[in-house]
């Protein structure tokens, strides 16, 4: 038996920039005199690839296909991760499958009714309050009133909105709306739901009862489509993830390895910091022995500044000596994370020994980080060369920003009860 829900074959979406509708009168007819005469549109075949930080010229230009030949199917109960980089087109597939907008080529098929969460309050009248929406959705969903009468307690309790549930949703916060658009999408027994990076604006807790929500309705046997930022939920939660850029599909398959493909494109032109050499500094330092450059290198050689929690880094540094040779000199590295707090420290001296640095050569030391489990956030690096004697040849601090990503229970920030910036790993046993 085929257990295929949704099926999307050759799917293309173009917009022509800058408009509102279908453009120009003079386009206009042309389609129209191309149809009557029975030949293809003549503005299909026209058009970039959408890359949003590239100018527009006039003419042919001035259309862009915000998705481009898309081809995938998604199995009944299977969770499908669609990622990449803003402007990618994985709101705009998302908004074809709802029935929000039409393709401009190509066609899908999806077997069953679709719950769709693209932005916050979708499907909400401000007007009404939180429960009259709440049939107002199932509605649209094609529930009966009795259906509906018999989740809403359940919805209700799931959003956390109980005390406001009478009051329009007009007078909701953000995340407010976003709790019970979920609670409502995801309750109402939909066989595909459609959930867009809306779950950001919800508090860590609510992520964190999303996510398990989600991986519920996929053991029902029903069918998510996920799209996020954070490739620490979509690895928890996917099967198997599509990898969308410029509005193509560069990557379908394991969750896993999309998410190093997409993390690979990040990465790949993130160059060198070069800016330690002109870091503004106390008179007094950089004089004798200056940190000249600083990069995180991945697995595969390349520069970084995106790592994921847990996992091996390489850290290089270029140091030169300006006045002679140094033969007793050690390097101290500093990570720090919120309000500076500093969270991870490594010396040479400790683990290496001292260093010999050569007058006017560049000495670079790879210090290769280990299971660096930081919980996801910003950090950045502090840098210091000395010796005996001298504590300070050069001091650098807060330099070298990047992010750590991807904590093992999908969330993006510590739990608010918690705190802090280390995971540990521990055993546990009742005595």
């Amino acid at each position: 038996m085929n257990n295929t829900v949704i099926k999307v074959e050759n799917l293309s979406k173009q917009y022509r920039l800058g408009l509102v509708g279908t453009g120009t009168l003079s386009h206009d007819l042309n389609r129209w005199w191309s149809q009557l005469r029975g030949k293809e549109d003549p503005y299909l075949r026209i058009g970039e690839v959408n890359k949003r930080d590239e100018s527009v010229a006039n003419g042919v230009n001035d259309y862009v296909w915000a998705l481009k030949d898309i081809n995938f199917e998604v199995k009944q109960g299977e969770v499908l991760g669609i990622i990449g980089k803003n402007g990618a087109g994985k709101s705009t597939l998302l908004k074809i499958l709802s029935r929000v907008t039409g393709p401009t080529t190509g066609s899908f098929k999806a077997k069953g009714r679709i719950a769709s969460l693209l932005e916050v309050g979708t499907g909400f009248h401000p007007e009404l309050t939180g429960k009259e929406n709440i049939y107002l959705n199932g509605a649209i969903l094609g529930m009966t009133k009795n259906e509906i009468r018999s989740k809403i307690d359940e919805i209700i309790d799931f959003s956390g909105v109980e005390k406001y549930i009478d009051t329009p949703v007009k007078r909701y916060s953000s995340g407010m709306y976003v709790r019970l658009a979920f609670a409502v999408a995801a309750h109402l027994d939909p066989e595909i739901l459609i959930v867009d990076e809306v779950l950001a604006v919800g508090d860590a807790e609510f992520q964190k009862k999303c996510l398990g929500k989600m991986k519920d309705i996929a053991g029902e046997g029903r069918t998510v489509l996920f799209v996020s930022h954070n490739m620490g939920a979509v690895e928890k939660l996917c099967n198997r993830a599509m990898l969308l850029e410029a509005g193509r599909c560069v990557y379908q398959g394991n969750t896993e390895s999309a998410i190093d493909e997409y993390l690979d494109g990040v990465n790949k032109n993130v160059a060198r910091d070069t800016s330690l050499n002109e870091w503004p500094r106390d008179q007094t330092y950089g004089k004798e022995i200056r940190f000249c450059q600083g990069w995180f290198v991945d697995s595969k050689g390349n520069s970084i500044n995106i790592l994921k929690s847990g996992a091996k880094i390489e850290l290089h540094l270029e140091l030169k000596a300006f006045m002679k040779d140094y033969y007793n000199v050690y390097v101290n590295v500093g990570i720090n994370g919120q309000q500076n707090l500093r969270v991870v420290t490594v010396s040479s001296r400790s683990v290496f020994g001292y260093i010999k640095i050569k007058k006017n050569e560049s000495t670079i030391l790879r210090i290769t980080l280990k299971d660096l489990n930081l919980v996801p956030g910003n950090y950045n690096v502090t840098l210091i060369v000395a010796t005996r004697g001298v504590p300070h040849y050069d001091i650098l601090q807060h330099v070298m920003n990047f992010n750590i990503i991807q904590a093992e229970d999908g969330e993006l920030i510590p739990h608010p009860q918690l705190g802090g910036v280390i995971e540990c790993d521990s055993d546990w046993k009742v005595l």
